[in-house]
C-alpha cells in the first residue's frame, strides 16, 4: 500500500520533530493527500496494495477499519452510483479496468472513460463528505464476486470488510450482503475438482461444504428477513440458502427459488438475474419452460449461451447443446470456466449418434 507506506516513511521524517496530536488523523490526512497527487498524476496501481488513500480529517464513518472509511470516501456524493463503484473497485479494490467492465456489461473501453472522469472528478472536490451505504454495499458484492471466481483473498477481504460494515451500522441489506456472502463462500472448497477443474453446484460433494459457515449466513438472513425490508441481497441469500439447505441437488426446492428469483427480478429488473431465473425455470417447470423464459432475454448476454446449452441438453437436443456449450467455451471470462464447457461439448460430441 503506497500510499500508507508513504506516509509512514513521512512520520519517520517528520514526528521526532514534530509529533502530531492526533497521529492517526495525521496518517490518514498524508496517504490521502498521496493517493490524490496519483490521481492527478493518472497514475492509479492495479493492485488494492498499490492503490490506498486516507481521508484528510476525522469525519463520521462506520466502523474503525480504514479500508472501509476508504471504500466510502471513494463513494463521493459528487459521483453518480456507478462512477463511484467503478473507481472505488479500480482505486481500493484493486479489480483491472476489464474486470470492472465485464461485471457492468459495458465495453472495456467505456469504463476507462467512466474511471477517469470520476477521477477528474474527485481531483477538484472536497472530502468532506463520506458517500452512501448502497454504493458500498454494490462494490463489495462485486468485490466478491471477483475473488469467489478467482482471487480467495480478495473474496475473503470482502467479507471482513462487510462483516465491519455490519458491526457498524443496523441495515437489513447490509446484512443481507453478509448472509449471500457467507453461504457462498461456504460451498468454495467443493467449486474445484483436485485438477482445478470447476465442478458445477449440482455435482458439488456437499460434505466438504462448510457448515458453520452456512449455520451463520442463515442466522443472519433470518433476523435481517424478519425486519420486513426486502432488499436485493436479502433476496439473493435467500436462494442460496435453499440451495445450502438442500441435502441432495435432487431434493433442491427449486419452485421456491423461482419465486425468490422473482422478487428479485422485480428489486432490480437485472437482465443477468432473469437469466439465472430462466435456469431455476427450468429445473422447476421442465427444460422447454427455461427455454421459454430464455428466448426473452438478448442473447448477447454473457453465459447466456452455456445456460441454453444446459437447458436443450436436458430437453434431449445433444446436438444443439453441444454447439452452445463450444460457443459458450468461446466467450467464457476465465480459463477455468472455458475448460469446463470445452469438456462439456467434447462429452456430448462423443456420444454415439442416435
Amino acid at each position: 500500500m503506497p500510499a500508507v507506506q508513504d506516509a509512514l516513511v513521512e512520520a519517520v521524517r517528520v514526528w521526532p520533530a514534530d509529533p502530531p496530536r492526533d497521529p492517526k488523523a495525521w496518517l490518514v490526512t498524508v496517504a490521502w493527500r498521496r493517493f490524490l497527487d496519483a490521481t492527478r498524476a493518472d497514475a492509479a496501481r492495479r493492485r488494492r496494495e498499490e492503490l490506498v488513500d486516507e481521508e484528510p480529517e476525522p469525519v463520521p464513518a462506520p466502523g474503525t477499519d480504514d479500508t472501509l472509511q476508504l471504500y466510502f470516501l471513494c463513494a463521493h456524493p459528487s459521483l453518480t452510483s456507478s462512477s463511484a463503484v467503478a473507481l472505488t473497485l479500480r482505486a481500493v479494490g484493486g479489480l483491472t479496468t476489464r474486470q470492472i467492465a465485464q461485471a457492468y456489461l459495458v465495453p472495456e473501453a467505456t469504463m476507462a472513460q467512466r474511471i477517469s472522469r470520476a477521477k477528474r472528478t474527485v481531483s477538484t472536490v472536497p472530502f468532506d463528505r463520506p458517500g452512501n451505504v448502497s454504493t458500498v454495499l454494490r462494490v463489495l458484492y462485486l468485490v466478491f464476486n471477483e475473488g469467489y471466481s478467482g482471487d480467495l483473498d480478495l473474496a475473503a477481504e470482502a467479507i471482513r470488510l462487510t462483516r465491519r460494515l455490519a458491526a457498524a451500522i443496523d441495515h437489513p441489506e447490509v446484512a443481507g450482503l453478509l448472509a449471500l456472502m457467507l453461504l457462498h463462500h461456504a460451498r468454495r472448497a467443493a467449486r474445484t475438482a483436485p485438477d482445478g477443474s470447476l465442478v458445477p453446484l449440482a455435482e458439488q460433494d456437499r460434505g466438504r461444504w462448510d457448515t458453520a459457515s452456512i449455520a451463520e449466513g442463515v442466522r443472519i438472513l433470518q433476523a435481517a428477513l424478519a425486519r420486513d425490508r426486502l432488499g436485493e441481497y436479502q433476496a439473493q441469500a435467500a436462494i442460496a440458502a435453499l440451495h445450502a439447505d438442500a441435502p441432495t441437488a435432487a431434493e433442491t426446492d427449486w419452485v421456491q427459488i423461482v419465486e425468490w428469483y422473482d422478487e428479485l427480478a422485480g428489486l432490480t429488473d437485472s437482465p443477468v438475474v432473469r437469466l439465472n431465473r430462466a435456469v431455476a425455470v427450468g429445473e422447476a417447470d421442465g427444460p422447454r419452460a427455461g427455454l421459454a423464459a430464455l428466448a426473452e432475454l438478448d442473447g448477447a448476454l454473457p453465459r447466456y449461451a452455456a445456460v441454453a446449452a444446459y437447458l436443450h441438453e436436458r430437453d434431449g437436443d445433444l446436438g444443439t447443446a453441444a454447439k452452445l456449450y463450444a460457443e459458450a467455451a468461446r466467450k467464457a471470462p476465465n480459463l477455468a470456466e472455458r475448460d469446463h464447457l470445452t469438456r462439456q461439448a467434447a462429452r456430448l460430441n462423443s456420444r454415439p449418434q442416435q
